[in-house]
């Protein structure tokens, strides 16, 4: 018997949302944290939109020690922070920086370019020749893993500790890696998630790559329209989600709330074979890794009650639809609900896979679907495919068993995750 794998605890900084409570509320309400943001059309963008998350200082404050925010200037580890220890706190655990070392614990944590700002004001420095104004953050702000640092360090965590990039689908992987060490008993709980920077530097390059809108600037909250057929490109967006994986025993042993179940999985790659590109997912793969999560889960397709999707409001949401028709082998009235949280918060690249994650939880712990905003005009071509009840437009209150959740990203990677409500019987378990 391998070890079962439960959520304990959640945490999240969204565009729309900071904290579960604020989070969840957004979300059955289908609140946009789109915005217009001066700075973007000061610097030339066509995109001038994006989601970045509310976070005053006195918010930073509750979480970091002065002597932690001197100099801080990493908002994806600010971020990624947050939502750690949110979810930390949240799973029943104290955070004590006087804490015994926890060899049982430890975090997947992952991130996609990290302190891009801190590395701007680096090269400033190094170009006036004073290395020795840096600072002592530096490394810990700029290195990948800095995020995992962290925490590890907050939180006493004595297990591994590590931070996994995979584009858009780091978030799922992590969940993924950290699910995998607990199954196979070599952790009793692992803090997963990941985080994403904001700002013009990170978002310059997609801009210049022309795959975000720019239709939108003066209607921020209509700009993400994933499944729309008025869709123009993606927003992008900031922030981090996390949540904390037990084992079952671990969890009953010390009486948690449990939110739902991680059943299995799959990551893969498509090795940029059959169509697939450093930018554009091989098809054969994504229908793989669908399927193979699905096996690794132990379930039938029929079972799947709803599906998180990548779906990001560009012209490869057809080829999504399309893919998961044919990995289910199910369409029109008997595809499953379908759902984007981009439409609300855009896309969050390295931490897409975890914030959404969260909102998969929580509709299964809480019995809803969020609606897809402004998919009031559905592509045609997905019509073509699946029901267009399939696709919710308002709150839609619902008794859900199963989500598949996946995330496809830049250099043709996959990654999909089922998750189930919580039952304490042993189907699907074995």
């Amino acid at each position: 018997m391998k070890n079962r794998v439960v959520i304990t605890g959640l945490g999240v900084v969204s565009p729309n949302g900071v904290g579960i409570a604020d989070f969840t509320a957004a979300i059955k309400a289908g609140k946009s944290g789109i915005q217009f943001f001066q700075e973007l059309e000061d610097l030339n963008f066509s995109c001038c939109i994006g989601g970045i998350p509310s976070v005053s200082e006195e918010l930073k404050a509750k979480y970091l020690s002065p002597l932690q925010l001197r100099n801080f200037n990493s908002s994806g580890i600010l971020y990624g922070c947050i939502a750690g220890m949110d979810a930390w706190s949240d799973a029943g655990f104290k955070i004590d920086a006087e804490s015994e070392l926890d060899f049982n614990s430890g975090t997947v944590f992952g991130t996609g370019t990290s302190g891009v700002d801190k590395f701007r004001e680096a090269i400033y420095q190094l170009d006036a020749k004073k290395v020795k104004r840096l600072g002592s953050t530096v490394v810990l702000q700029t290195m990948a893993s800095g995020i995992s640092a962290y925490l590890g360090g907050i939180l006493g965590l004595g297990n591994q500790v590590t931070t996994n990039s995979s584009a858009c689908t780091t978030g799922t992987e992590a969940i993924l890696m950290g699910f995998e060490r607990i199954r196979a008993g070599r952790a009793k709980r692992m803090l997963v998630g990941s985080c994403s920077d904001y700002g013009p530097y990170i978002w310059g390059g997609f801009d210049a790559m022309r795959v975000t809108t720019y239709k939108h600037n003066h209607s921020p909250e209509k700009g993400s329209r994933p499944m729309s057929a008025t869709a123009s490109g993606f927003v992008p967006g900031s922030g981090a989600g996390a949540m904390v994986l037990e084992s079952l025993e671990s969890a009953l042993e010390r009486g948690a709330t449990i939110y739902a179940e991680v059943l299995g999985g799959s990551v893969n790659s498509g090795g940029q074979r059959n169509g697939g590109t450093l930018t554009a997912p091989n098809s054969i793969a994504v229908q793989h890794c669908i399927t193979s999560a699905i096996k690794n889960a132990g379930i039938t397709a029929h079972e799947i009650d709803a599906i998180n999707g990548h779906l990001t409001a560009t012209s490869k949401d057809v080829v999504e639809i399309e893919n998961w028709a044919t990995a289910l082998q199910l369409k029109g009235k008997d595809f499953p609900y379908i759902n984007s949280l981009k439409s609300m918060v855009g896309h969050c690249l390295a931490a897409a896979g975890s914030i959404e994650s969260v909102a998969v939880v929580l509709q299964l712990k809480e019995g809803f679907l969020f609606p897809n905003i402004n998919c009031e005009d559905t592509d045609p071509n997905i019509l073509a495919i699946i029901d267009e009840n399939k696709i919710p437009k308002k709150l839609l209150p619902k008794e859900l068993t199963i989500i598949a959740k996946a995330s496809f990203g830049f250099g043709d990677v996959n990654g999909c995750i089922i998750f189930k409500k919580f039952s304490n019987n042993l189907k699907h378990n074995k």
